[in-house]
């Protein structure tokens, strides 16, 4: 492709995902699938930009409403990207923008005259707004802001960046060492990581699905944060496990390995195509101690059925996403699924419930990928006022018992910022029941059953998004 060509392939990129209510990752992956012809260094180059326009949504509408222009349509945005960000001149601009074959129409006036006041500047501008700067949307900057503190302007400057591409290895076929060789004779270089020793850093974005070390199982594509949350879980070969909003399978394959395909474990969802869909992941792995069980909703009859059974039952509860927004920065902008107003409910409705499926000494592990203290500390504050029978078990200490070495972090909970650790932004609180019941048996866990049902559609979308 031209680098014109290039230019259009974008601005079609982009209005497709303005134009479809999916992530964009899911829309970029349609839409190269649907043009097979475009080869792979092409694809790289196109989505790279796509990408970056993506990351600077904030400060190019706010370059292009200065320059008095209309809308910040995909065509605009890429006007100011090679402008502001690519710092291209003006002749250059307007000989891609040809109007020939494969290439942008020609500059309209009014797009003329946007060129016009934005060439010779740069992205960053004085007047600019702080929470413009940090693409912060102005739902977000509230609760960012509480959460934060004084680390919200160094957190959402790092959010900007893109993320590494990390790897977990699958503990039953491969050590770190031996992975890294395995990947090597395919020229991808690799690291460890910091935190996580079961994770590897990947230098560059390699095309992972036609690897040998990839296609036989030796390694999954899954961020260190994640991969700690999963390390958090602490499973032990034998044990009886459930993951209750397992979606795509990434922390239900951790754990599995983990038990060393030894005990069970049962991995939920309302969404039964995504359960489906893990399988494939599952044999891969060479993993047979893992079982699928679609839900109806979170008050599916099963969890009843099967209360106080369970040594570890997770919940990777659905959320706002605000710690993976490096590796989705549309998610910023796009609500495609429940605002935090419907997902603070739903996220306690969830909790208390899964709460029922753990044994007395067994353990419910709360997760997120959100960095907002109202989906996290302040969830778990809030169960614990109507669970007596559960109590905080600190991160240390799990740790401590697993050998981990020191965790990374302090105090009770596993709370991971993409500044501090360079991960996505988790968290994760790790709540023991007490051996010893010291409240009765219809406690609040089992009576509070029809407090707020939630509808099992609106928490599939949610779980989805």
């Amino acid at each position: 492709m031209t680098p014109a060509a290039r230019l259009q392939a974008v601005i079609d990129l982009l209005t497709e995902i303005d134009e479809t209510p999916r992530p964009a990752d899911a829309v970029m992956s349609a839409y190269f699938r649907n043009r097979r012809y475009i080869g792979s260094k092409d694809r790289t180059a196109v989505a790279q930009m796509a990408y970056a326009i993506l990351r600077r949504h904030a400060r190019l509408g706010w370059w292009i409403e200065r320059g008095g222009y209309e809308r910040a349509t995909p065509r605009a945005r890429v006007l100011g990207y090679l402008l502001l960000e690519e710092n291209r001149n003006a002749g250059v601009v307007l000989e891609m923008f040809s109007g020939g074959k494969f290439a942008p129409a020609r500059l309209t006036d009014d797009e003329l005259a946007l060129v016009g006041k934005l060439e010779s500047h740069t992205m960053d501008h004085p007047d600019m707004p702080e929470t413009v700067r940090v693409e912060c949307p102005e739902w977000a900057e509230g609760p960012m802001r509480a959460s934060l503190g004084d680390r919200f302007g160094v957190e959402m400057e790092k959010l900007l960046e893109a993320a590494p591409l990390d790897l977990r290895i699958n503990p039953l076929k491969a050590n770190q060492q031996s992975a890294i060789k395995a990947l090597a004779k395919a020229q991808i270089t690799a690291e460890t990581t910091q935190w996580s020793p079961l994770g590897l850093r990947v230098k560059g974005r390699p095309p992972l699905g036609s690897v040998d070390a990839f296609k036989d199982g030796l390694v999954e594509i899954q961020d260190e944060g994640s991969q700690l949350v999963a390390l958090a879980v602490a499973p032990k070969p034998g044990h009886q496990v459930v993951d209750f909003c397992a979606g795509a399978g990434g922390k239900t394959l951790a754990i599995a390995a983990l038990m060393k395909n030894k005990g069970r474990v049962v991995a939920c969802d309302v969404l039964d195509k995504r359960l489906k869909r893990a399988a494939e992941r599952f044999r891969r792995a060479g993993l047979h101690n893992i079982e699928a069980h679609p839900l109806t909703s979170e008050r599916d009859p099963w969890v009843k059925r099967h209360k106080r059974k369970f040594d570890r039952v997770l919940v990777d509860a659905p959320c706002s996403g605000t710690g993976t927004w490096r590796r989705n920065p549309d998610a910023r902008w796009r609500q495609l699924g429940p605002g935090l107003e419907q997902l603070l409910p739903l996220q306690a409705n969830i909790l208390d419930s899964a709460a029922r499926l753990v044994k007395p000494g067994g353990r419910l592990i709360y997760a997120t990928c959100s960095m907002l203290h109202d989906e996290n500390e302040a969830q778990v504050e809030a169960f614990l006022q109507t669970h007596h029978d559960f109590i905080v078990k600190p991160v240390s200490e799990v740790w401590a018992e697993e050998e981990a070495g020191a965790p990374p972090v302090e105090g009770p909970y596993l709370r991971l910022t993409p500044a501090c650790h360079d991960t996505d932004g988790f968290f994760a609180a790790v709540l023991e029941r007490r051996a010893e019941e010291t409240v009765s048996e219809e406690s609040v866990s089992e009576v509070g059953l029809e407090q707020g049902e939630v509808d099992p559609v609106e928490l599939g979308k949610a779980i989805d998004a």
